[in-house]
């Protein structure tokens, strides 16, 4: 099974599915006829811990720890260590999905044995119906899973963690000195797993590269493990980093003891540098040009970006290939109730991008100066559904969540026509901006697509901080937005922040009250509260001046750089609020406590909120369907009509009319028109129905109707016409 390239994303990103990078670059090496093969380590590592000789081996590995002082909860699972034992493997089996008998018991309460976590069931009954058992049964199984995770964390390895490996080590790195010392000691209990695994492929796959992906600080750790291993046990094979940590934290890095690990870190899009770098190891020559990528040369770390050619275009770059990783044996947990938390954790999705970059570029927080953000460039609606099509032949499944930063309002309505247009059945969700562009109808189109959530920067919620941000939204938009895609059926989560500089108490309360009234209203479901943090590559960070904030130092370090402590001139200690907004949060999620006075919240004093009470409530009015653009797009979601003539007689008169009878996928409705009218409508029906390629405007629509007929506004604002647009009518 040699391979030529082999593509690792080290432990621990997600358990219930792959992170995309390996497969985004595996799936471009294909369009390069370069053999490559790829592996997720961190759910092997996990589905080996996590089974009936793994838990053996690790409470014999902890009862022979007996001079190390043990928790009741600790002691309490390692004497359940038997019910542990029997149990493991079924629960992973139903956690895969491949089991779901297991829940009837589960949910009975007496089959799992239970520890700390299981402390704040109570609170959480409410959240699975009498119908939910398989969800029940996913909850109970995930405070298991934390349970033992817990016993880890106490008597085994202090950094293990589902998601994330000695995340410490990763965060603010300024200096390698910490992790080179802790790479420097032997291995821990989680390494000697990982190292097994590692070697075990590495020996049959005998790649001449290896590529590290390192998305995130909680990667780290085990990248350089993996790659030290490699190094001291085959010395011949090259190998190299990439990833979301490399590109933000890494872009200066010089301190030469990195490259005792690896041999290269490439920064940005990774197509042309891993092209570079498979032609320079396997062509070899003394001469050899680089794509934005450090290496030793010379005794002394070099940046070299000395290669002219482009990038390539996301058009070239192929569809990603998921080959090789384990589909089949990744866990769906549910950790929280949060509902998008949820889809983050349950279920597998398939990863693609509609855009590179993105298309707003101007958060003030964000790393805009960086070609992840800065380069946008969509990808044609026919290429992303091609690949839809692909993915979906490839894995078995037609679960995608795009990974935009941002996705773009146009192309997601070119991408959903497409869908319908096709005929294929698909769910997805993505990131977006909440800007006015989301209309009533546009979002209506999303949900016929398969659109089931979007995610969005509320941000702080308030107009004066938004403009700061420069997010090119107001609180009042906002919620027009969540009202109309939470109308259309589709969930919405926020992200919201607080401690962005300049911002007062009182910009803090009121910004808690916005989103207690969007709550309230029911058209926001799920958000996440997160503190500011002020990064290298973002505007703050490179004018902090502007922004009202000193760096508490203009010292670069030898290792890390992204994440800049400072000093706030406001003066406010902004982590006090953290626990009030995040318990207010997840109380309002639930659907309560909306008659809390905000106080309440917060066990210090705080100001009256200066916010209206009847704000969003106000902002929520109907958007004026009366100013159509002469060149929306007009499209038809529904079938053919059944028609029948029915002829009336009134005052002496006689006169024909149509009954028009619709079948909805719920309902079946009829209108009524004159017989002109109708024959009209249904043939103008036909044409602009979602199934056909040439898409009609509004005024070519009006024009036709005048060529034989008179007074279109009218018929478009009767009746017949407003009950259309209630069941798929859209103007876009």
């Amino acid at each position: 099974m040699k391979t030529e390239l082999f593509l690792v994303t080290p432990p621990f990103t997600q358990l219930n599915t792959p992170y995309p990078a390996t497969a985004y670059i595996k799936g471009f090496l294909n369009t390069k006829n370069i053999s490559s093969t790829q592996a997720d380590l961190g759910i092997e590592v996990i589905l080996a811990l996590f089974s009936k000789k793994g838990l053996e081996d690790l409470f014999l590995f902890a009862g022979e720890q007996s001079d190390k002082p043990k928790s009741l909860n600790a002691k309490r699972i390692l004497a359940l260590k038997n019910e542990y034992i029997k149990t493991i493997n079924a629960v992973i089996a139903f956690l895969q999905g491949k089991n779901p008998t297991l829940a009837l018991q589960i949910c009975q309460e007496d089959y799992l044995p239970e520890a700390s976590r299981f402390e704040q069931l109570e609170e959480l009954d409410w959240a699975f119906g009498a119908m939910g058992t398989q969800d029940k049964g996913k909850h109970l199984a995930t405070l298991y899973l934390e349970d033992i995770s817990d016993f880890i964390i106490e008597c085994v390895d202090q950094n293990f963690g589902f998601s994330r490996y000695a995340e410490r080590l990763g965060r603010s790195a300024n200096s390698f000195d910490e992790l080179y010392e802790v790479l420097n000691q032997d291995y821990t209990y989680m390494d000697k797993i990982l190292i097994e695994i590692l070697e075990e492929k590495i020996s049959v796959i005998q790649p001449k590269l290896l590529l590290i992906s390192v998305p995130f600080p909680g990667n780290l750790y085990a990248a350089f493990r993996c790659a030290q291993y490699v190094k001291q046990r085959y010395p011949e094979v090259k190998i190299s980093m990439g990833g979301g940590f490399a590109n933000t934290e890494l872009r200066s890095v010089s301190d030469k003891r990195v490259f005792e690990f690896f041999d290269y870190i490439s920064l940005d899009d990774g197509e042309l540098p891993i092209e570079l770098l498979y032609n320079s190891i396997i062509k070899g020559g003394d001469f050899n040009l680089y794509k934005r990528t450090f290496l030793l040369e010379n005794g002394e770390v070099t940046y070299r970006n000395d290669a002219l050619r482009s990038d390539y275009k996301q058009f070239d770059v192929g569809t990603p290939d998921y080959s090789d990783l384990k589909l089949d044996q990744y866990i769906s947990v549910i950790e929280i109730v949060n509902p998008m938390h949820r889809m983050w954790s349950d279920g597998r999705w398939n990863k693609l991008t509609m855009a590179h970059g993105c298309y707003w570029g101007k958060c003030t927080f964000c790393d805009i100066s960086l070609d992840y953000i800065k380069v946008y460039e969509p990808v044609a609606a026919k290429l992303i559904v091609d690949r839809i099509e692909e993915l979906s032949v490839q894995t078995g499944q037609n679960g995608f969540h795009f990974v935009d930063e941002a996705a773009p309002p146009a192309l997601m309505r070119e991408v959903a026509l497409e869908i319908l247009r096709r005929k294929i059945s698909v769910t997805w969700w993505t990131n977006i901006r909440f800007e006015k562009s989301f209309t009533r109808d546009l979002c209506l189109l999303l949900k016929a697509s398969g659109c089931i959530a979007v995610s969005g920067g509320l941000e702080v919620a308030s107009d004066r901080l938004l403009k700061l941000i420069d997010k090119g939204v107001t609180v009042e938009q906002v919620a027009k937005v969540t009202q109309n895609f939470t109308e259309a059926g589709v969930l919405v989560h926020a992200y919201l922040m607080y401690g962005y500089p300049t911002q007062t108490i009182q910009e803090t309360v009121d910004s808690l009250e916005m989103v207690r009234q969007l709550f309230e209203a029911g058209v926001l479901q799920s958000g996440f509260w997160h503190q500011f943090a002020m990064t290298a590559h973002s505007p703050v960070g490179m004018h902090p001046e502007r922004f009202g904030v000193v760096k508490e130092t203009e010292a670069i370090g030898t290792f890390a750089n992204n994440d800049i402590n400072y000093i706030d001139k406001t003066g406010i200690d902004h982590d006090k609020f953290s626990y009030g907004l995040k318990k207010s949060l997840f109380n309002f999620m639930h659907g309560i406590c909306f008659d809390y006075k905000l106080q309440d919240w917060f066990d210090f004093k705080i100001p009256r909120t200066a916010v209206p009470s009847d704000f969003i409530e106000k902002a929520l009015v109907d958007e004026n369907r009366f100013n159509i653009k002469p060149t929306a797009k007009v499209i038809w979601l529904g079938g053919k009509p059944d028609t029948e003539s029915v002829v009336k007689h009134k005052k002496g008169n006689t006169f024909e009319t149509m009954v028009l009878t619709f079948h909805d996928k719920k309902e079946t409705f009829s209108i009524n028109t004159n017989k002109n009218e109708g024959e009209w409508l249904v043939s103008m029906l036909q044409k602009i129905a979602v199934s056909n390629e040439q898409v009609y405007t509004f005024q070519e629509i009006k024009a036709d109707f005048e060529a034989s007929m008179e007074h279109f506004e009218l018929f478009w604002h009767s009746k017949p016409i407003n009950s259309l647009r209630g069941f798929g009518l859209l103007v876009l």
